[in-house]
């Protein structure tokens, strides 16, 4: 049996091929041809296909990671930004506890706030943990407040 014949056996039996790519398919209607010889148009036409497809996805990719360094950097900055701003928080005109009051750590929480300290005095206690934008709390800070 000549490779000729063996392409016309496979296109009329009911088999099934799989592709990691795609999964199953059936071979009949798949482009079946004999490889040593040149490829017919309609396989030449799915290749360029396959190619521009695969260009698409490539360029999709880049933008992809381009914009994710580019949030990433963001995201840095405006933490970076946060942490150096959470320090001086209390010195800041709408600030609504005494300064002398107020005691930094950073983390887990940004401030603990002895009201009356300063007046050695200490009433309640506030934990203070300043976020912006579309920041939330970690675990820890989580656990701190259902405590």
């Amino acid at each position: 049996m000549d490779i000729e014949q063996l392409i016309q056996k496979l296109r009329s039996l009911d088999l099934y091929a799989e592709c990691p790519c795609s999964g199953e398919f059936k071979l009949s209607e798949s482009i079946l041809f004999d490889g040593t010889k040149p490829f017919p148009e309609e396989a030449l036409e799915a290749q360029i296909n396959l190619e521009d497809s695969l260009k698409a996805r490539e360029e999709e990719l880049k933008k992809r990671m381009k914009l994710a360094t580019e949030t990433a950097q963001v995201t840095t900055k405006a933490v970076n930004i946060g942490k150096k701003l959470e320090k001086v928080l209390p010195t800041m005109k709408d600030f609504k506890w005494s300064t002398p009051d107020s005691k930094f750590l950073g983390d887990p929480i940004d401030l603990i706030i002895f009201n009356g300290l300063s007046e050695n005095r200490v009433q309640p206690i506030n934990f203070v943990e300043v976020k912006s934008g579309k920041a939330r709390l970690n675990k820890h800070q989580k656990s701190l407040k259902d405590y």
